[in-house]
């Protein structure tokens, strides 16, 4: 926060564009290179689909880190609830945009919260062949507010854990879609790349670790001036 909020000080005689400009190139997104994570696999989608695929998501981690990490090139090709927070939005979305667009990519991002929202319009999808990806990023927990209950009520988690034996792969073939499952970095390009040329209703499960987070945050109630990054929370001691 206080690195963040030094540099808007320095630089408040900018205009803003160029202000956001030097901040991203100071304060570069990032990630654990190291392990399967999100942010790995959505710049893996942009990087197969050049920018070309329309995004739908649900809502929650996955549904930030696809705002930070996809790249945008045209108007309407991220379709999302944004802060009205509709968890089972997305695959209904995705399946609409589809149906809009046939030449295009239409892939959704979801955790595996939302997917259980709605995870039976696949069934919709299979049934009209409909040729949409659903990438779920199971970390087993409702990931946004486990990572509010980790950094602002001591870690006494309620009704986020979701740690149970639920088999989504059998769940969407048992709807007629392919489905495949993640759980390292090497396997995403491969994967993502027969899921694009099926053309056929598919669901990828990827397992990612519980306690990734997003960064940067506010906190709940605090203004946007008050963002802070995960340093800013290794200098205090909170995490």
């Amino acid at each position: 926060m206080k690195r963040l909020n030094a540099k808007l000080g320095q630089q408040n005689h900018k205009p803003w564009v160029d202000q956001v400009l030097e901040m991203k190139e100071q304060f570069p997104l990032k990630y654990n290179p190291e392990i399967l994570t999100g942010p790995y696999i959505l710049e893996k989608i942009y990087e197969l689909t050049k920018g070309d695929a329309i995004i739908t998501t649900e809502v929650g981690q996955h549904q930030m880190w696809a705002a930070q990490f996809i790249k945008y090139k045209k108007s309407r090709s991220f379709i999302t609830s944004g802060g009205l927070g509709t968890m089972g939005y997305g695959l209904g979305a995705c399946i609409g945009a589809k149906v809009g667009n046939p030449g295009k990519t239409v892939i959704n991002i979801a955790g595996d919260g939302c997917f259980r929202m709605n995870m039976n319009e696949i069934a919709t999808a299979t049934r009209y062949n409909i040729p949409i990806i659903e990438i779920i990023f199971n970390n087993h927990v409702l990931g946004m507010v486990r990572q509010w209950q980790s950094l602002f009520y001591g870690k006494r988690y309620s009704q986020t854990i979701l740690n149970d034996k639920v088999d989504f792969v059998k769940l969407a073939e048992a709807m007629g879609a392919k489905a495949y499952h993640i759980t390292q970095k090497e396997e995403v390009e491969d994967v993502l790349k027969e899921a694009i040329s099926l053309n056929a209703p598919v669901v990828i499960e990827c397992q990612i670790e519980s306690d990734d987070k997003v960064w940067p945050m506010v906190a709940p109630g605090a203004p946007l001036e008050e963002v802070f990054t995960e340093e800013d929370m290794i200098d205090k001691n909170e995490i």
